[in-house]
């Protein structure tokens, strides 16, 4: 398995582990050069949002995975964590909506976890 992947997984399962909303996969890897996999998620309110960030930093950290810059604060309704292969979005409920980046990304491939594996 290689290593944006494997990434890809551990971010989802960190996001599924603290119950975030319609999570989703996109591989991009084919449409743009800056990285391989997007993770998009979504938290119920600013608390719930603040442990997704909280365990996917850990998770990815815990195995050695270094993340490169995190844009929007804590409090904020739209976190991206850049690493490199793998950026993860996570918002608010309204700001996903509102972005809607499964559109943008239409030209990805959408994964789903047991072909993570």
């Amino acid at each position: 398995m290689n290593q944006s992947i494997k990434m890809a997984r551990i971010a989802y399962d960190a996001l599924d582990e603290k119950m975030a909303e319609d999570i989703r996969v996109i591989k991009v890897d084919d449409v743009t050069v800056t990285t391989d996999y997007l993770v998009i998620a979504n938290g119920s309110n600013p608390s719930q949002i603040h442990t997704l960030v909280d365990n996917v930093e850990e998770k990815l950290d815990k195995q050695g995975y270094v993340k490169k810059r995190t844009e929007g604060s804590k409090n904020a309704s739209w976190i991206l964590m850049d690493y490199g292969d793998l950026i993860v979005h996570i918002f608010s409920k309204e700001d996903r909506l509102f972005y809607d980046l499964e559109r943008l990304w239409r030209d990805g491939i959408h994964v789903m976890r047991d072909d993570m594996e």
